[in-house]
């Protein structure tokens, strides 16, 4: 019963399923559902400094291998929501199934609802599909690991982030050659533009130092950026043959949506911190958090000092650490702290002034000086 919590994450699909079929003012039900177990559910519930379990149930891998699934379903449906007519007959398969007139409720759906409704859906597919390939394309030993991350990642246009991620935030966080790692004064803003061109740019440099190191062409299959780039691509082209340029135009802002909450997350995980590049990954060196139900909603990936710590460990495994430099909230109640900087700079002063204090080398503390 101890691993059931991370079904969380699933559930958390459901109530944006349901809003997104019922229509009208049932659209806002999805992030509302979002905002209220995750926020106010970590403010209520506190801790979960439970320590991991050596010997974890197999099927915890099926839970991960599974997310293709909701993450189809959830962009499935807001295509269909957004788009004239009954995509697939989905409207009539439901109003034949309960008797529900939903083709009369889509008629009646107000902008606002539609786009908060695509503001869920981009945050799920965030929550399911990258949450869950950054776990996937760590196992860089496991082949059918690695395509599912990277087909999960296509969702959001990032697969590139299998490269950046594992090969340059890794050996970089907390330097400023880490394009994850915000410095002290960035707005989180700047940060989603400037963490995303510069980690795209990361991503295609690793890939080209490691094809000219096995002779091989940059511009060919061989190129692990490209064929990401090409499974976008792919699934950008289902979306207009199946519903048209509207279809394509949801799953792009879907896809801009979710690659920004995950800029959005670099951004917390790593706000203000530096590392003298001579050390090694220390724990002190990434935010964490042990809210009990971000912990639970995210495969652990609240655990971040430990994951930077021993990148390989699977989520599981990963200790609460709580004497880590810690968040102020939860993730999602971290994350929308950060949308206002002059809160988020007041909330972060006296943490970052704490982690100079006591967790700060003097090496890293002269690094600091210099900014």
């Amino acid at each position: 019963m101890h691993h059931f919590k991370f079904l969380l994450m699933y559930a958390l699909a459901l109530p944006q399923w349901l809003g997104l079929t019922l229509g009208g003012p049932w659209l806002f039900l999805g992030l509302s559902a979002l905002l209220l177990v995750l926020v106010v559910g970590d403010a209520l519930l506190g801790e979960d400094t439970s320590t991991p379990d050596d010997r974890p149930p197999g099927w915890l891998n099926m839970m991960l291998y599974l997310a293709l699934v909701p993450v189809v379903i959830t962009n499935l449906l807001q295509i269909w929501l957004m788009v004239p007519g009954d995509l697939l007959g989905y409207g009539a398969w439901v109003t034949g199934l309960t008797g529900y007139d939903v083709l009369a409720a889509k008629a009646g759906n107000p902008l606002m609802g539609e786009g908060v409704s695509l503001l869920a859906c981009g945050l799920l597919t965030s929550m399911l599909g990258t949450i869950v390939a950054h776990e996937l394309v760590h196992r860089t030993w496991h082949r059918p690991s690695l395509i599912l991350g990277r087909w999960l990642l296509a969702f959001s246009w990032d697969s590139g982030f299998a490269i950046e991620h594992v090969y340059g935030h890794h050996r970089h966080v907390a330097t400023p050659q880490d394009p994850a790692s915000a410095p002290r004064g960035r707005t989180v803003y700047t940060h989603i533009l400037r963490s995303t061109w510069e980690g795209n740019l990361s991503a295609w440099r690793i890939e080209a130092k490691r094809l000219a190191l096995r002779r091989k062409p940059l511009l060919s299959l061989h190129n692990r950026f490209v064929r990401g780039q090409l499974m976008s691509l792919a699934l950008l082209l289902s979306a207009l043959l199946l519903a048209g340029w509207v279809g394509g135009l949801v799953f792009l802002a879907s896809a801009a949506i979710a690659k920004a909450f995950l800029e959005m997350v670099n951004y917390l995980e790593h706000y203000g911190l530096v590392r003298d590049p001579a050390c090694q990954v220390q724990p002190r060196h990434s935010w964490n958090s042990t809210r009990r139900i971000s912990s639970w909603a995210s495969f652990n990936l609240t655990r971040h000092s430990h994951h930077h710590a021993t990148a390989q460990l699977p989520f599981q495994r990963l200790a609460p650490m709580p004497e880590a430099p810690t968040l102020p909230a939860g993730y999602l109640g971290t994350l929308m702290l950060t949308l206002v900087p002059p809160l988020w700079r007041r909330v972060m002063a006296p943490r970052l002034a704490h982690w100079d204090a006591h967790h700060a080398s003097e090496a890293e503390r002269a690094l600091l000086k210099r900014v």
